[in-house]
C-alpha cells in the first residue's frame, strides 16, 4: 500500500474530526470582521501639520476622535506597565498571568484579579459582553486572532483610540483634549500616566469624586515607571507632585465653520480632515476679525468673514466664516457667510475693465464719460453724487466709480460679461443677462466670497504661470479654491495659444487696483519701503449691506466681508470703511512681499493719446509710446481731437467760404461732447473751442453745442414734497460750449425761461409725462422726455455701491 493509500484511509476515518477542524479554523480566520469598532466618531478638523482646529461630538453624544493608528510612547510605556507589562511578548494570552489569577481566584474563592492584556481587552470593548468565564474564554481566543491580524503597535492603537476615558469621552486623543487641552504627545508624565489609569477604573475622573484613589493608582503607576528604570527619581518626584486635571476643557473652535462644512459635504471614510489651513495665521486672522468686530458692533454690524487663500496652490490658509460667538444666538454666529451668495458690490468691476483689455475695447487709461447717464429706464450714480466730465480707465477703476463702469457694460454687453463671470468660475449667477441688466456691474447679481476670492486667485496664477509656460495658457489655472491638501486641483495640462484673460491685460487690471487709496493712508503708504504694492478693490452693496475687500498679491489672496447675516443694512457700512481695514490688518501677518511682473512678451508697443488715452489718431498733437495688451491694437482712435481752421489771430473758426485760404491756421484741438466738457472744465485744463467768426454762417460745428445734462431721455423723477405740503422743483440743467450764449427753455411746448451763461432752471411739472426743449440762438435744439412720479409711485433706483 502506497503513502497516498494510506493518507486517504487516515483522512477517512478521520473525516468528521477533519470537519469539524476545518470548520474551527474557518470561523477562527471569519472570527473578526474586519473593521472592529463602527460607532460613530467626532468630526475633527486639523490644519496642515495635524494641529487640532475644531472638532464636534459624535452623533451618539460622545466624544470620541477618529482612531490614530500612532500611539505617544509615554502613553504606551504607560499603558503596557499598568495593564500588561509582558504586552510585546505574548499573542493575545499571558499565560504567566493567567495561571496567577487562577490560583489567586481558586483561593480566595471570588475574582480578586483578572488575566487580561491589552488586547483581550480591545476584544471585550468591541464585543461588550457580560463578564463571566464563558465569555473570557472567548475573548482568549479572539484576542488570539486579533495578533495574527495586527502588529502590536496597531493594537495599541485600536486600544488607545477606543478606550473609555470617564464620562462621555473615548479614547486617548479626545481624553487628551478634554481633560489637558493638549494633544496627546505633549503630556508630561503625571499627565500620561492619569489617562492610563483610567481605562480601567474611568469614574475615577469626575472632579470632587473619587479624587484620593485616582491620585494613589497614578503615583502608584509612576513609581512602576521609576523601578522599571523609564523615568529617573527627579521625573517621579516633579510627576508625582503635579495635580490631577480638574473641570474638563472646551475644545478648540478655531475653524468651526469650515468644520461644519466638512460635515455637509461628507461622503464616507474617516470623519478626521486634515486640512490646507495654517493654525497660527488662522489664529492670527481670528483676531483681527473679532477686534474689528468689536468696534463693527457699535453700528450694528454683527457678522464679519474672512478667507485667505494661496495664489500658486488655490488651498484655503484661512477660512474664518463669522465671528464666532454661539452664546448670543441673535449674533447668528454659525452662518458660515464665505458659503452665503450676497451682492458683491463694485468687485466685479475689475473683471470687467480686464475683459474690456481683452478685447480691445479700451486701453488702460482710455477717457470714459462720466456724466449723467440714464439708460433704458436705470439711473446709475456714482458714490459721492460727483461727475467728472471724463476720466481715465484706469482712474475710474480706482476710484470705482459707478457711471463709467455702467456705460463700459453698455458697450461690452451684459451677456458677454455674464458669460465671462462663469468662465472665470462664478456659479452663482445663474438667470439670464437680461434679468440682472446693467446694474451687474454694482452688485446687482449675487456671488460668494469663495468663489470671489478664487476668481481672483485665479487670474493671478494665471499672470504668474504665464512667463513660466513660455507664453502659454493653461486653463487649468481657472479653478475653484479648496481646503484639503490632498485634494487635486487641476494644474498644468492643458497648455493652449489663449487663456480666458490675456496676461497682459490681468496685468494692467491689478496695476489699476495697486492705485487705489487705502484707508487712513491715502497715498502715502507707497513712500514706506516696508509697504507691499497690494492689488485691491472694495465692494458696497445698494442700502449698506455688505462691505467687502479683496486684495492679491503673487502670493496671496485675502477676502473680507462685513455686515449682518440677515441682510440689515447700516448707515456709512462700506466696503472701504469695515472690510478694507481687517483686509491691510491680514496683509501685515502674512508674508512675502513683491510685485506681479510684466508680462513683457504679451505687451505690443502702440502710440497712444497723451490727453484722451485712446490709439493715437491722426490729429492728436501729443503722443506716447505704450506697451499694451495686443488686441488693443484694434481698439478705437482718438475720437476727441478734430482739426480746426481759425482766422489769422487764432480767435475764430471760419471756413474757406469766409476767409481766404492763405489767412487760415489748421491747428489739431481737444474737444468733447458738451455734457463732457460741462464737468471736466470744472478740475481740469481746458480750451474750449473757439466761437465761429462773425457773419460765417456756413460754418459747420463738429458735434452738438449745447446738451440737457439733467434730466437724461426717459428719466422718471421724484420730486418731495415741502414742509408746507406744495410740491418741491425740479431743477433743469443744460450746457453751451459758447459763452454768453442764451438757452430758451419749453416745457409741453409753452415757454418757461432763459438762461444765460449759467443754465439752469428750476420748475414745477405736475405728476405725469413731460417734454423739455431747449433752443439756442442759432436755432440749434434738443428736446427730451421725462415723468414726474406720484409719491406712491416712487421706487428706489437699482444701484450698488
Amino acid at each position: 500500500m502506497g503513502r497516498g493509500e494510506k493518507i486517504k484511509k487516515w483522512a477517512a476515518r478521520r473525516k468528521w474530526w477533519l470537519s469539524a477542524a476545518g470548520i474551527l479554523l474557518t470561523w477562527y480566520y471569519f472570527a473578526l470582521p474586519r473593521q472592529l469598532f463602527t460607532a460613530p466618531t467626532s468630526f475633527v478638523l486639523e490644519d496642515v501639520k495635524g494641529e487640532l482646529l475644531s472638532a464636534s461630538i459624535a452623533a451618539d453624544g460622545q466624544w470620541r476622535f477618529p482612531a490614530d493608528k500612532s500611539v505617544p510612547d509615554k502613553f504606551a510605556q504607560c499603558i503596557v506597565a499598568y495593564e500588561d507589562k509582558r504586552f510585546y511578548w505574548h499573542w493575545g494570552i499571558d499565560p504567566i498571568a493567567a495561571t496567577r489569577a487562577l490560583r489567586q481566584n481558586f483561593g480566595g474563592g471570588r475574582v480578586v484579579s483578572g488575566a487580561s492584556t491589552i488586547t483581550m481587552q480591545v476584544i471585550r470593548l468591541y464585543r461588550n459582553k457580560p463578564r463571566n468565564l464563558w465569555q473570557k474564554c472567548i475573548e482568549m481566543i479572539l484576542a488570539t486572532r486579533l495578533e495574527f491580524r495586527h502588529s502590536k503597535k496597531t493594537i495599541l492603537g485600536i486600544y488607545a483610540g477606543n478606550a473609555p476615558f470617564g464620562g462621555n469621552v473615548v479614547g486617548l486623543e479626545a481624553a487628551s483634549w478634554r481633560y489637558y487641552g493638549r494633544k496627546p504627545d505633549q503630556l508630561s508624565w503625571a499627565e500620561t500616566a492619569t489617562l492610563a489609569v483610567l481605562p480601567n477604573s474611568p469614574a475615577l475622573i469626575h472632579p470632587g469624586r473619587n479624587r484620593d484613589a485616582l491620585l494613589r493608582k497614578r503615583n502608584d503607576l509612576l513609581e512602576k515607571l521609576w523601578h522599571n528604570g523609564t523615568i529617573d527619581s527627579a521625573t517621579f518626584s516633579l510627576s508625582a507632585a503635579e495635580p490631577l486635571p480638574d473641570k474638563p476643557h472646551l475644545l478648540p473652535q478655531e475653524a468651526p465653520h469650515l468644520l461644519s462644512r466638512f460635515r455637509k459635504e461628507y461622503t464616507g471614510g474617516t470623519t478626521r480632515l486634515r486640512s490646507s489651513l495654517e493654525q497660527p495665521l488662522q489664529q492670527q486672522v481670528n483676531d483681527i476679525l473679532f477686534r474689528h468686530h468689536l468696534q463693527l458692533r457699535a453700528n450694528g454690524v454683527n457678522n464679519a468673514a474672512a478667507l485667505v487663500l494661496d495664489v500658486e496652490t488655490g488651498h484655503a490658509l484661512a477660512y474664518v466664516g463669522n465671528v464666532y460667538n454661539p452664546g448670543d444666538p441673535e449674533m447668528e454666529s454659525y452662518v458660515d457667510i464665505i458659503q452665503a451668495p450676497r451682492s458683491p458690490g463694485s468687485t466685479l468691476k475689475p473683471l470687467l475693465y480686464a475683459g474690456m483689455l481683452n478685447d480691445g475695447l479700451m486701453l488702460p487709461n482710455t477717457l470714459q464719460a462720466d456724466v449723467p447717464t440714464q439708460i433704458a429706464g436705470y439711473t446709475p450714480q456714482n458714490f459721492d453724487q460727483q461727475y467728472d466730465g471724463a476720466v481715465p480707465a484706469s482712474r475710474a477703476l480706482a476710484r470705482s466709480l459707478n457711471i463709467p463702469a455702467v456705460r463700459e457694460l453698455q458697450q461690452y454687453k451684459a451677456e458677454r460679461f455674464l458669460e465671462l463671470l462663469r468662465r472665470l468660475g462664478i456659479s452663482t449667477m445663474r438667470k439670464s443677462a437680461k434679468h440682472y441688466g446693467l446694474s451687474m456691474i454694482l452688485g446687482g447679481g449675487e456671488t460668494t466670497l469663495w468663489e470671489l476670492t478664487g476668481v481672483y486667485a485665479s487670474m493671478a496664477r494665471t499672470l504668474l504661470h504665464q512667463e513660466q509656460y513660455g507664453g502659454r495658457y493653461d486653463a487649468d489655472d481657472y479653478h475653484a479654491p479648496g481646503y484639503r491638501p490632498d485634494e487635486r486641483l487641476p494644474s498644468g495640462n492643458s497648455p493652449m495659444p489663449h487663456g480666458v484673460l490675456d496676461a497682459a491685460s490681468i496685468w494692467y487690471t491689478f496695476q489699476a487696483m495697486e492705485e487705489v487709496m487705502r484707508p487712513g493712508e491715502e497715498m502715502i503708504w507707497q513712500h514706506f519701503a516696508s509697504s507691499r504694492p497690494i492689488a485691491w478693490k472694495t465692494g458696497t452693496s445698494f442700502g449698506f449691506r455688505d462691505g467687502w475687500a479683496i486684495g492679491v498679491t503673487p502670493q496671496f489672496v485675502v477676502g473680507i466681508w462685513a455686515g449682518n447675516a440677515d441682510g440689515e443694512g447700516r448707515p456709512g457700512l462700506t466696503g472701504v470703511s469695515a472690510a478694507a481695514p481687517v483686509l491691510f490688518d491680514v496683509f501685515r501677518v502674512l508674508p512675502g512681499g513683491g510685485a506681479f511682473r510684466s508680462p513683457v512678451p504679451e505687451l505690443s508697443k502702440v502710440a497712444v493719446c497723451r490727453i484722451s488715452g485712446h490709439r493715437a489718431g491722426e490729429y492728436c498733437p501729443e503722443r506716447d509710446s505704450l506697451a499694451v495688451p495686443a488686441a488693443g491694437l484694434r481698439s478705437t482712435a482718438c475720437p476727441y481731437h478734430q482739426l480746426i481752421h481759425l482766422d489769422a489771430t487764432g480767435r475764430y473758426r471760419v471756413t474757406a467760404d469766409c476767409e481766404s485760404p492763405e489767412r487760415i491756421q489748421h491747428k489739431p484741438w481737444f474737444v468733447l461732447p458738451p455734457a463732457m466738457e460741462y464737468f471736466y472744465k470744472a478740475t481740469h485744463t481746458y480750451e474750449p473751442l473757439p466761437p465761429p467768426m462773425p457773419g460765417c454762417a456756413e460754418l459747420a460745428d463738429a458735434g452738438r453745442s449745447m446738451e440737457l445734462i439733467y434730466p437724461r431721455h426717459g428719466a422718471r423723477i421724484y420730486v418731495p414734497v415741502e414742509i408746507d405740503g406744495s410740491l418741491g422743483e425740479t431743477v433743469f440743467k443744460a450746457t453751451h460750449r459758447r459763452r454768453g450764449a442764451k438757452v430758451f427753455w419749453h416745457l409741453d411746448n409753452t415757454f418757461a425761461g432763459t438762461t444765460e451763461d449759467f443754465h439752469q432752471l428750476s420748475l414745477r411739472p405736475p405728476p405725469g409725462k413731460h417734454r423739455i426743449t431747449i433752443v439756442d440762438e442759432d436755432g440749434e435744439q434738443q428736446s427730451i422726455e421725462f415723468e414726474i412720479l406720484n409719491k406712491d409711485d416712487k421706487k428706489q433706483p437699482a444701484a450698488a455701491l
